[in-house]
Parts: C-alpha cells; sequence; structure tokens
C-alpha cells in the first residue's frame, strides 16, 4: 500500500510496482484513486498472491479493490489464488435470497482504460473479475479457473460497464464464465474457451428495480465446452422493465453443452409472472457442435413483449449423447419472431407455446 501511494499519488511520471516472484498472503485491499500521473500505472505480477481465508475480514465483498482510476495495466505470468475452497461453504446464495455474498477477487469501481493482461485468477470466493462503472476495458491473454460446482464464480461480470473487448482468454468455472449484465454497452468478446462453466451470458436482466439495459454486445470466434448453457441470454419475471437490443452471436462452436442457445425469459423467483423485459436485434450466427440435451435451441421470450428481430443464420447442432438413436436435435420457441437462413438443424420452431426452464 506504501508503494501504491507513491505511485499513484506522488508520482507524476510513468510508474510501476513489481510483485516478485514468490508467494504473499494478502487480505482486501483498496488502491484508491484518482493518481496523479496522466500516464497508466503499471502492476506487474511475477509471484502468487493468496487470500486470506477468515471471512470476518472482509467488510465489503472485495479482495482486491480498485477505484476511481483513469489508466491502469496489470500484466505479467503471476496467479491470484483466491482460496475459495476453504470458504465456498459459507455461500448459501442458492436458499437465501437476501445472502451475504463472498469477496470477488477483483472489483473495479470506476476504472477507465484499463488492460488486465497475462495473469491467472485462480479459485476466486465469488466472482473472479468485476467491472462496474467503467469504461474502455481491455482483458487479454488472460486465465480464469475454477471447479464446475463452485458456487457464483463468474469469471467475468460485468455492470453499468462500457466498451469492454476480451480476447484470447481461458474460462473455467462455476458460474458464468462471462456475464454481461444491467447497463453494459459495446462488449466485444473474441477468441474465448469457456468450460466448464453457465456459458456466456447477457443478464440476468431485471432481478433489480435499477437494472438498466444492454445494447452493442459481440461474441464470436469462441468455444465452449462442457458448459450448461451456451449463448444465453436471461431477464427475470417479474416487476421491473427495461430492454435490450443489437446482440449478436457469431462464429461459435459448442462441444457437448447442455443449452447451446437459449432465450431464457422466465429467469428467477417471479415465475407466475411474465417478464417485461423487451427483447429485439437479436442475431445467432454460424453456430455449429454438439449438444448434451435433445433441445439444442430454446428461445422463451415474454407473452408481453415477444422477442423481436430474432435472426438464426447456419445453425448445426446435433445431439452427442447416446440416450436417442437419432443425432437430430429440437427447438422450442414462445413468443419469438423469428427469420432462419442458411442451414438449420435443428428445424425451426414455430415461435408459439409455452417453454418451462430450470434455474
Amino acid at each position: 500500500m506504501k508503494t501504491w501511494v507513491t505511485a499513484c499519488k506522488k508520482s507524476a511520471a510513468a510508474a510501476k510496482i513489481l510483485i516478485p516472484k514468490g508467494t504473499f498472503l494478502v487480505g482486501p485491499v483498496v488502491f484508491q484513486g484518482p493518481c496523479k500521473s496522466s500516464e497508466p500505472i503499471v502492476i506487474e505480477v511475477q509471484g502468487i498472491v493468496k487470500a486470506t481465508t477468515d471471512i470476518s475480514e472482509y467488510s465489503s465483498p472485495e479482495w482486491i479493490s480498485f477505484e476511481q482510476i483513469n489508466g491502469l495495466v496489470i500484466t505479467g505470468s503471476g496467479t491470484f489464488d483466491g482460496q475459495g475452497p476453504k470458504v465456498w461453504h459459507y455461500n448459501d446464495c442458492k436458499t437465501n435470497p437476501d445472502c451475504q455474498h463472498l469477496a470477488a477477487s477483483f472489483k473495479f469501481n470506476q476504472v477507465n482504460h484499463a488492460i488486465v493482461e497475462g495473469i491467472t485468477s485462480l479459485n476466486s470466493k465469488w466472482f473472479h473479475f468485476f467491472t462496474y462503472k467503467s469504461k474502455n476495458f481491455t482483458f487479454n491473454n488472460v486465465f480464469i479457473t475454477a471447479p464446475y460446482n463452485s458456487p457464483n464464480t463468474d469469471g467475468i461480470h460485468l455492470s453499468s460497464t462500457s466498451s469492454v473487448n476480451i480476447s484470447n482468454t481461458v474460462i473455467a468455472t462455476g458460474d458464468d464464465c462471462i456475464a454481461m449484465a444491467q447497463d453494459t454497452h459495446d462488449i466485444l468478446v473474441t477468441n474465448v474457451t469457456c468450460g466448464p462453466g453457465h456459458g456466456i451470458s447477457v443478464g440476468s436482466l431485471g432481478k433489480w428495480p435499477y437494472d438498466k439495459g444492454c445494447t452493442g454486445i459481440l461474441v464470436k470466434n469462441c468455444t465452449l465446452k462442457n458448459t450448461t448453457n451456451g449463448a444465453r441470454i436471461k431477464t427475470w419475471s417479474g416487476p421491473t422493465s427495461g430492454e435490450a437490443s443489437n446482440i449478436v452471436y457469431e462464429n461459435i462452436t459448442m462441444d457437448n453443452v447442455k443449452n447451446p442457445i437459449i432465450i431464457d425469459q422466465n429467469y428467477g423467483k417471479y415465475k407466475s409472472k411474465p417478464s417485461k423485459w423487451k427483447l429485439s436485434d437479436i442475431h445467432f450466427k454460424n453456430i455449429r457442435g454438439t449438444s448434451v440435451s435433445k433441445v439444442s435451441v430454446s428461445l422463451g421470450c415474454s407473452p408481453l413483449f415477444p422477442c423481436e428481430d430474432v435472426e438464426m443464420v447456419d445453425i448445426d447442432l446435433t445431439y452427442s449423447g447416446a440416450k436417442f438413436k437419432t443425432k437430430t436435435t429440437d427447438s422450442v420457441c414462445a413468443n419469438a419472431k423469428v427469420k432462419h437462413s442458411g442451414l438449420q438443424n435443428p428445424v425451426p420452431c414455430s415461435g408459439s407455446g409455452k417453454i418451462e426452464t430450470e434455474e
């Protein structure tokens, strides 16, 4: 922290902070800006940084926080180990809607013009990376790892964030590999390998009354392997409303994915109430591979606001399990206005009907 104060508050020139080779135990820390220099502060990580595991030390759900910084580079070949296996049993969010979150490994709050590259995030207690009220952010060549059954360990979770580029990154975790939550705009995801995990998701949207919509999301040239979902858009049913549009999933390979293409507008606890969120201008293009469930395309949209301008182009998803003799899969739709072109496997659905979705 003394080094940070010197680099951020006292130095008008470009500054680098080095975490050398070795293993270091660190409790919750906040790297506070704004900083004096107009040049980005560089943090080079060579060693292994481990989080303390006494959860009473964490007064808020973050381990390493960066706040109000304009220009930041986190680089190197080092590892940040959240030591999640020692505390995951405290996570009761599946049964307790008012649960207290464990600590995200990294939280970026009002951090602009930032680059995270090369480092490894291992076994986060909660989210691995959480950006909030930030813009112009790049994640490149990052390695994110946690077991498939680790609770709420989103790889990269974006909220109130715009102009983000996530590329050449490998994510294996217990929740969404990437979650583009409320008020996210102009997001580019390329060359990401996801699995295990819950897929690359827009949402969930509408859980909280302050949630805002998403626009301008492009996910392309990605591979999802052994995930519960692939290309997913999810909104809560219930009292809140909003819109999300201009969402593209393109050139995606699915390898043994449970729900390769899914829109779920019946997400959350208010399942008896239709979602008030409007989804439009959604494109699934050149998506191919294998599904471990018979239904590979599920478009469950809201009866109040049917999904508009949904485009399906060159879809080729076959069944990979041994339960059925046929390799063909099915598609189901509810309240979706869909335009199809090119190869369509499974056979397109009509857009009417009711879909029961899982959590």
